[in-house]
Order: C-alpha cells, then sequence, then structure tokens
C-alpha cells in the first residue's frame, strides 16, 4: 500500500486566473496534475467556475472541456447577470459553496486539501475541514499589492504556498507564449469580463501542451 498522503486539489477558477494574472504567468493545468501525482497519492483535483450560459461561444469553454477529459472533476453553475446603478452590465458567478460541499465530503478520505484561492470566505471552511483531522495549505500570493490572499485566511492554513514560487513547477514556459497579432488587446477570459472570443486554441490561450491523445478533445 502507498504511504503517499491522499491529497485533493480544489481550484477556485476565477480566483486563480485573476493571481497568475496579477503575477504575470500562465498555469500550465498538465504540468499541475503531475507535479501532485508524482509526489502525493492524488484522489480527486476539481476545477469550479461560473460560465455564461446564453452565449452561442464561451471563451473559457476549450479549458472547460480539456480539463473534463483530462484528469480533473469540472463544476460550473450559470453566470448571474444584473446591472449596476450606473447602467453598466455585470456579471456575477460564485461557487464557494459548491467548493465547500465537494470538501467536507470529501475530507473523510484526504490527508492533505490544497485550495488554490485566496478569498477570505473560505477560513471558515478550511478551518471545519482541519477539525476533520485534515491539513490544508492554501495557494495564492503576498507578492502583489494589494495581496491575493485575505489574511485571516493565510493564518488560518496549515500551510500557505506562494503560487510565485510555483511558477517553474506549474506555470507555461514562457517561449510557449505565441506573439500577439496587431492591434490585439490583452487577453479576456469569463474571469475578467466573459466577452466572447474566436477559439484560439488550448496550447496557445492555456498553456497545454496537447498529444495526439489530447487533439480531438481540441474540438
Amino acid at each position: 500500500m502507498s504511504d503517499k498522503q491522499r491529497t485533493a486539489i480544489f481550484i477556485d477558477g476565477a480566483n486563480l486566473y485573476a493571481t497568475t494574472k496579477a503575477l504575470g504567468f500562465d498555469i500550465d493545468y498538465k504540468r499541475l496534475l503531475k507535479d501532485f501525482q508524482s509526489r502525493d497519492n492524488l484522489i480527486r483535483a476539481f476545477y469550479y467556475t461560473a460560465m455564461i450560459e446564453d452565449q452561442e461561444y464561451s471563451s473559457i469553454r476549450p479549458l472547460i472541456d480539456w480539463l473534463d477529459y483530462n484528469g480533473y472533476r469540472v463544476v460550473t453553475k450559470p453566470v448571474k447577470e444584473f446591472t449596476d446603478s450606473a447602467g453598466r452590465r455585470k456579471i456575477k458567478g460564485n461557487m464557494d459553496i459548491e467548493l465547500a460541499i465537494d470538501a467536507l465530503e470529501l475530507a473523510p478520505h484526504i490527508d492533505h486539501m490544497v485550495l488554490f484561492s485566496g478569498d477570505g470566505d473560505f477560513r471558515s471552511l478550511v478551518e471545519a475541514i482541519q477539525r476533520r483531522g485534515v491539513r490544508v495549505s492554501v495557494v495564492s500570493t503576498i507578492q502583489t499589492q494589494p495581496a491575493m490572499i485575505a489574511d485571516d485566511l493565510r493564518r488560518q492554513a496549515d500551510e500557505f504556498v506562494d503560487l510565485a514560487q510555483l511558477a517553474g513547477r506549474i506555470g507555461r514556459d514562457p517561449g510557449d507564449r505565441p506573439a500577439r497579432a496587431a492591434g490585439d488587446g490583452p487577453r479576456r477570459d469569463f474571469a475578467e469580463r466573459g466577452a466572447p472570443r474566436a477559439n484560439p486554441g488550448l496550447e496557445s490561450r492555456y498553456g497545454i501542451r496537447p498529444g495526439p491523445s489530447d487533439e480531438e478533445s481540441e474540438g
């Protein structure tokens, strides 16, 4: 029987996107999964994000499809749209409850929870998981101004891991970043605005290096 600790990963997709954007690098999700699988007995890897369902094309859909077919348990729900007091269209999608329920249900079967989020709303969840005998690591960053992690969440965690220190292990190789076409503005996913764009492909957009078995999932 393996003596590796039983680990589960919980990724707050929108929060992680904002954090890596602030740090200036992209996550290679294939490398992230392999990194944890090489060291731990990885029980589950969850990815949570809200989706705009009434759009013909969602800019995050290629990533969601790839994750769903390649070792991640993807959890989505529709976003809520509203108009603020200034008449601006806003979108909101909170996955805290879904993440919390999955973590509490899985707690009896794991030794270690890794939470990729700096959202202070998860402090109570981390405390509840710890009471069940599970060690909790929180991955975010304090290298930005302001820090991307809430102080009370950082204090509650058994271990805080700065995402900047993981860039060499789970970050996308900067050499894989494609040159932008003239006039091409910054990339904008649902996590930023939710605006639809043409699909530029998984490899160029998310740092996923598809092998022969991955190409079908690109659609």
